[in-house]
């Protein structure tokens, strides 16, 4: 199930190698407190949360509201995880660009070097699936750049994966988590989170489920067909109102397409997005047959909230402290490994901040401009006022 996405500005340039040297060890060490406390399981659960993760890179030093945080903090997690992470059964394969583009050769690597109990091939599967659904069944201008896919011993997977939109210079990420999963093709969005509305053809949506099988049924007919409808679609568009940004592809390329999905002959939507060939260009076309022909209208809602949470790379709200994040890792080390040892008093002290500061911190984290009359939660209980100012900065509860 896919279980929330996250709209971030497109920001540019790299992070500093100190900072990405603490962020590793940080990364790992929270994760390390994750798996002592409430196992592997819990942290594919938090992974595949869109404001946890946020938090975590809030927490770790990155940019509170980058695209790079998503590129970055999974970065930090592969190498901070790449030796405790398989002792532990928990494996991170995938990245950014050609990295992911290697994920199955990764994902079936770490299933040869370690003892898991599962087919591989599975997860190479559930691995392209996903990557296949938000960049083709959701058409939301959003490209596949970056695909980190993190699973364990018993074949739990989580997808953290994200798409950039160079026309709205914004990027988007995308959460899922197997044990959630109904199917890949119907309703997969759990939240989707975003200050931004982007008009979005939908196929996984619960009202383009007709439109879905229809879809399939027709890849099974003869491609001629299917062209010639199209081609008296296309001719009338002038009088059709259609999103701007869905163009109409090329007969040559659908005529290929469509050919390779009737040889398939798919039995539904899930076998169809798996034929080669077929991406949001011949889905869209698809779509315009269904809907003119048999009155299956599409449906281009946009499910998106925002997602917030705030960091220190670039000085907001305050620059990082190496000494004050060096201080949090080795604190949480020590827990640990006292923990181990059987003395687990450092870890319930943890546990005891973590539930205070949850319960304090009620004040919203993302800055946004109110009005004159709005009143600002904050932890005192004598909530001042903030007219036609920002709202305050908190800390989100990571624990």
């Amino acid at each position: 199930m896919k279980t929330g996405t996250a709209d971030l500005p497109l920001h540019g340039g790299q992070c500093p190698a100190w900072l990405f040297t603490h962020m590793k060890q940080l990364c790992q060490a929270i994760v390390e407190v994750i798996i002592e406390e409430f196992g592997v399981a819990e942290v594919l659960k938090r992974l595949s949360d869109p404001y946890w993760f946020q938090a975590l890179g809030c927490v770790v030093g990155f940019d509170w509201h980058s695209s790079g945080v998503t590129t970055t903090v999974c970065g930090a997690l592969k190498e901070g995880l790449h030796n405790i992470g398989p002792q532990a059964g928990l494996f991170c394969a995938g990245g950014k660009g050609r990295t992911a583009r290697r994920t199955p050769d990764e994902i079936r690597s770490l299933a040869d070097r370690y003892p898991v109990a599962f087919d591989a091939e599975l997860l190479v599967y559930a691995s392209k699936m996903a990557a296949k659904v938000d960049s083709a069944a959701v058409q939301d201008g959003f490209q596949i750049y970056h695909h980190f896919f993190v699973f364990d011993q018993v074949g739990t997977w989580a997808v953290i994966q994200q798409g950039m939109n160079d026309s709205v210079k914004g990027a988007r990420r995308y959460h899922w988590l197997s044990t959630e999963m109904a199917c890949f093709t119907e309703e997969p969005q759990a939240a989707v989170c975003s200050d931004n509305l982007v008009p979005t053809l939908n196929l996984v949506s619960q009202t383009n489920q007709s439109l879905n099988r229809l879809c399939a049924d027709l890849s099974c007919q003869p491609p001629e067909q299917l062209i010639r409808e199209f081609q008296t679609i296309t001719r009338l568009s002038r009088h059709i109102t259609l999103p701007a940004q869905h163009g109409i592809p090329a007969t040559t390329y659908l005529n290929k397409a469509l050919r390779a999905a009737y040889e398939e002959q798919p039995g539904d939507f899930e076998q169809l997005l798996q034929v080669p060939g077929v991406g949001a260009s011949t889905l869209r076309a698809l779509c315009l047959v269904a809907e003119v022909a048999y009155g299956s209208r599409p449906s281009y809602t946009d499910p998106v909230r925002y997602a917030f949470a705030h960091g220190g790379k670039d000085g907001i709200p305050f620059p990082v402290n190496q000494d004050d994040i060096a201080n949090s890792y080795r604190t949480l080390r020590r827990a640990v490994q006292k923990a181990r040892q059987g003395r687990s008093d450092q870890l319930r002290a943890l546990r005891r901040l973590a539930a205070w500061h949850s319960e304090m911190i009620k004040a919203r984290a993302t800055p946004s401009s109110i009005s004159n009359d709005q009143t600002i939660p904050t932890n005192n209980s004598q909530s001042p006022r903030f007219k036609g100012q920002e709202m305050p900065y908190c800390q989100p509860s990571l624990f």
